[in-house]
């Protein structure tokens, strides 16, 4: 009966081989869980029937500090404004390019500019960790959605009105066909700047806008019409977006669009929405 106590041995190491692999998945699997947990955004989800006031602010572009940290206000004054929004406003939406991660000296450094723009903004980066924010990511801070777990989109449904949320890059042919020659020319405005040529910055950024499609006056922009067309596509009455820099709002076959313009180079430009009023409006102060 020699055979017996070598069965028992072989399924003995396969009980504890088992147990091992179970206890590597479970440590897995809740490993994934609070990284999941440190890095989204304890908000409502995407479509969630709400009735609320929002804010919506976009294109900070906070950077690492020097030339190429286009924010442009005092930190403390700043948290000032959000101070404000969170005691006015329910949900205050990020809406994309919160962060400048593509004018690192080197290309391709964009998770190590993350991580250096948040060092050298600590006290506004914490407080876009507080449950009343909502990050969408835009095309200069797309790094956040592998880091941060960041959408795209984001959509709400409040008193029988549907709002629909995005930067805007997703409707940049230049973005979406060239992806690579907009961030390849976004690094190299960062060495423009860093060699102290800013105005030949502005002429390029000039064409770029012209390229894409962005008007001057509501209702003639090419890049305004394909936002009010990805709305009409998403059963959404309102898109907010930021992208452009330039605050915007017009109306189409019962649509709405706003622009949220930008809170860069210390300009503040801001969206309130009341959803229970249907009051929608352009800020350019506090």
């Amino acid at each position: 009966m020699g055979w017996r106590p070598v069965v028992v041995d072989s399924m003995r190491k396969r009980l504890h081989t088992s147990s091992i692999r179970v206890a590597f998945r479970g440590v897995a699997a809740h490993t994934e869980r609070q990284v999941r947990n440190n890095f989204r955004t304890p908000l409502a989800a995407s479509g969630t029937k709400v009735s609320m006031k929002i804010a919506v602010i976009s294109d900070l572009h906070l950077g690492r500090g020097g030339r190429n940290d286009h924010f442009g206000h005092d930190d403390a004054e700043f948290l000032t404004f959000l101070d404000h929004l969170e005691g006015n406003f329910e949900r205050i939406v990020l809406l994309g390019d919160i962060y400048e991660t593509l004018t690192g000296a080197r290309p391709g450094t964009q998770v190590r500019e993350l991580a250096a723009a948040r060092a050298a903004h600590p006290e506004i980066c914490a407080r876009f960790r507080r449950p009343a924010y909502q990050y969408v990511h835009g095309n200069h801070d797309i790094v956040t959605r592998h880091v941060d777990g960041a959408p795209d989109t984001y959509t709400i449904q409040a008193n029988g009105t549907r709002v629909l949320f995005t930067h805007g890059h997703i409707i940049d042919w230049i973005v979406q066909r060239a992806r690579w020659l907009s961030e390849f020319t976004v690094w190299l405005g960062g060495w423009v700047t860093r060699l102290g040529m800013s105005a030949v910055l502005k002429a390029v950024e000039r064409v770029e806008w012209l390229m894409t499609g962005v008007g001057d006056e509501p209702g003639k922009g090419k890049f305004e019409r394909l936002a009010l067309d990805l709305a009409s596509r998403s059963s959404a009455d309102i898109i907010v977006t930021g992208h452009t820099h330039r605050p915007m709002k017009s109306e189409s076959d019962g649509r709405l669009f706003l622009n949220s313009g930008s809170c860069h180079d210390g300009k503040l430009s801001w969206v309130s929405m009341d959803t229970a009023r249907g009051d929608y409006a352009l800020q350019t102060s506090f």
